[in-house]
């Protein structure tokens, strides 16, 4: 298993989609020992079409496939949480219970076993039984409403707010947290990480500067929204954009001079609210004038806070995340190396997603877990 700083940490992980497999490839990355239980037919529901290696956020693992739904199986999932540090699940609440896998039958067999819970409402409240996907969780979170230009619709970030950041990131820091400290306790615990407590929690600066009166609940009208000129994106000349973040005013003041813009004096209006509406199609049109490459040139690396905005086919070819080996090329897939970086105890991609299976009888032997009885 990988040598990072999660290394010989075991971690049973029930197969799931989202922020659960994104949670356990972090671990996976840092050296943990993630051991996922699929089904017997092999299929996960929610993965890319075609071979594993695409399925990215499956990387790293080996793979153990039990039927759920004979006792023999469910007595070798015992055996394994036995084993383990830590588990993830992330199905709604109840299911583990009913399989006979719940928090209590887990901890009994392993009291120094860390429980990590990943669903999207929680484990209790009005909603915790309910559907949902990221998209749910962000829009009650408040985090939704935020993004998105004023004169449309309340724009989806993709699903990283939800799946990936408010959950899958407060679970992995919850299991290492909890893991610490059972090593100082003896005792294990249960995780309850729940997508719309981390994206609310995601949201903390903004709900402070709402209540000093610093944040607008109107789309589009704020420093950090898009609503400053000096922070928003703009379309060059060749169709492709760049994204500007010149907050402080020795970056706004550099912005102004490689723009042409700083003898124009309405731009001395720095924070004045009422007057970015007019200053930022000002912006617009001067980048409007060169390409994107062109721009690059005058501004890429200077104090401005200023990018390209990357494509998927770009961003593992910019010089910057090449020299930090950002990407990597796992069995001809490109895709996001391990992060953070680590001094001593370096983090790394541990290889593809595993077939279904691939890896019972190997990691029931090493394990010391007995064979599957039929």
């Amino acid at each position: 298993m990988g040598q990072g700083p999660l290394s010989g940490v075991r971690i049973v992980e029930f197969a799931g989609i989202g922020p659960g497999p994104f949670c356990c490839m972090l671990l996976s990355d840092m050296g943990a020992d993630v051991v996922r239980i699929d089904r017997v037919s092999g299929s996960r529901g929610g993965t890319p079409k075609g071979p594993p290696v695409y399925d990215v956020t499956s990387r790293g693992r080996r793979s153990v496939a039990l039927d759920l739904k004979n006792p023999a199986h469910i007595e070798t999932a015992l055996a394994l949480i036995a084993k383990a540090d830590a588990l993830v699940e992330g199905f709604r609440p109840g299911v583990m219970e009913r399989l006979g896998l719940g928090p209590d039958a887990a901890l009994e067999r392993n009291p120094k076993l860390v429980y990590g819970r990943m669903t999207g409402w929680g484990q209790s409240g009005p909603l915790a039984h309910a559907a949902g996907h990221d998209i749910n969780y962000i829009a009650l979170s408040g985090a939704l409403h935020a993004m998105g230009r004023k004169d449309d619709c309340p724009a989806p970030p993709l699903n990283l707010v939800g799946d990936f950041g408010g959950g899958a990131l407060y679970l992995a820091m919850g299991l290492c947290a909890a893991l610490f400290e059972a090593q100082r306790s003896g005792k294990g615990q249960v995780i309850d990480a729940a997508m719309t407590d981390g994206a609310a929690s995601l949201m903390a600066m903004f709900y402070g500067m709402r209540a000093v009166g610093f944040w607008s609940d109107e789309r589009d009208a704020n420093m950090l929204d898009g609503g400053a000129h000096f922070y928003d994106t703009y379309e060059c000349a060749d169709g492709r954009f760049i994204a500007v973040g010149s907050i402080e005013p020795q970056f706004y003041a550099l912005l102004l001079e490689k723009t042409g813009l700083k003898n124009d004096p309405a731009f001395a209006a720095h924070y004045d609210r009422a007057a970015w509406p007019a200053l930022s199609e000002k912006v617009a049109a001067v980048f409007k004038t060169k390409t994107r490459d062109a721009w690059c040139a005058i501004m890429e690396g200077s104090d401005v806070c200023f990018a390209p905005v990357l494509s998927m086919a770009e961003a593992p070819r910019h010089p910057h995340n090449v020299a930090r080996q950002a990407f990597i090329e796992c069995e001809g897939v490109v895709q996001p190396n391990a992060a953070p970086r680590f001094s001593r105890t370096p983090g790394a991609v541990q290889g593809p997603a595993p077939v279904a299976g691939a890896h019972t009888e190997q990691v029931l032997g090493e394990w010391g877990v007995p064979p599957i009885s039929s």
